[in-house]
């Protein structure tokens, strides 16, 4: 079971990283007004893939990764270490703030009277989410690295 949901969260992943990139994009083109924008479908697909990507990383985090149960069950060694620190602390911080940051800025954006303040929410808001993304992936090479794709069961 901990292999399946852990193929899924990275497999979607990348889906998250595309829509990201989409939404910024979208953003930095100028393609924000009305409200069925370009950003603003952009926008949605990333607050999906986040979100799905959420519930399947809280899964893991809570139900099925026998490494995280040992995190939990000490947790102050845990800190000690910087990779196992990454997993319990820095990786969920990070992921959480880019859902937040991504749902806070639809919400600003849907509130914005102008459609220049419209852009410069949805600016600040899709391009720190990609960069949180961006920082809070365990990219290979780092301490936490994983694979770029695992392989499909």
């Amino acid at each position: 079971m901990y292999e399946t949901v852990l193929i899924i969260h990275s497999w979607i992943r990348w889906f998250a990283l595309v829509t990201a990139f989409g939404a910024t994009l979208a953003v930095v083109r100028n393609q924000v007004e009305g409200d069925r924008s370009l950003a603003d479908r952009w926008g949605m697909m990333l607050m999906m893939a986040l979100d799905t990507q959420m519930l399947i990383g809280l899964i893991l985090y809570l139900a099925v990764s026998p490494n995280m149960e040992q995190i939990r069950a000490n947790f102050p060694a845990a800190m000690k270490d910087p990779t196992t620190r990454f997993w319990a602390v820095e990786h969920i911080t990070l992921m959480f703030a880019a859902v937040i940051l991504a749902h806070v800025g639809r919400v600003l954006a849907r509130k914005a009277k102008t459609v220049a303040s419209k852009r410069s929410r949805l600016m600040v808001c899709s391009g720190l989410t990609t960069i949180l993304l961006i920082a809070g992936i365990p990219w290979p090479g780092m301490r936490a690295g994983r694979p770029l794709l695992r392989p499909i069961l």
